[in-house]
């Protein structure tokens, strides 16, 4: 036997997809709306697994209330930007040296494959608009499509969870209660 658990978690994220592009064929117009800087309500949904249950359980479903606390504190109301985008510039323009590129250096990086802007960088006097903006910003180094972000997702979970033995079956994220993505390990 095999015994699967899951949990859903909720949070809003903005992001732009720089890198769609459409067949006419299917799509049926060539509007390259993923481009635009927008926003979703996303829901993840994490599944576990076992075959063997450990009284009585794959685990306790209060070991993923370290997710929903990273959920928040990470992507919830932030705008997730690729390092690479070609207007990383001019969204993060306090973050990138001579040559316009992502300058590394400002930012503080992750155990979970992410950065963030270092606040302390700006100066004292900056507009507080600024600091806010820069507050929601969390940089990836992947188009933040709903596949590439899933997978990411599933990596920080399967990390998170390797200490106790618990297998990630699956990651289930929702761009749209319409748009869905899957990864499976």
């Amino acid at each position: 036997m095999r015994w699967i658990i899951d949990k859903s978690f909720d949070f809003c994220y903005g992001h732009r997809v720089w890198s769609q592009e459409l067949n006419r064929d299917f799509s049926l117009d060539e509007c390259l709306m993923c481009r635009h800087l927008h926003g979703h309500q996303g829901k993840i949904k994490i599944f576990l697994s076992s075959n063997q249950l450990q009284k009585g359980m794959v685990t306790d479903f209060k070991h993923l209330n370290w997710f929903k606390e990273w959920l928040d504190a990470t992507l919830d109301h932030k705008f997730i930007i690729d390092i690479s985008d070609p207007l990383y510039f001019d969204l993060m323009s306090h973050y990138c040296n001579s040559d316009g590129k992502a300058d590394k250096e400002s930012l503080i990086e992750s155990k979970y494959g992410y950065w963030i802007p270092d606040l302390s960088r700006l100066d004292t006097n900056s507009p507080k608009a600024l600091i806010e903006k820069y507050e929601g910003m969390v940089i990836v180094d992947f188009v933040p499509t709903s596949e590439n972000l899933t997978a990411w997702i599933m990596q920080v979970v399967k990390q998170k969870m390797k200490p106790l033995n618990i297998e990630v079956e699956s990651v289930e994220f929702w761009e749209t209660p319409k748009s869905h993505c899957k990864v499976i390990e």
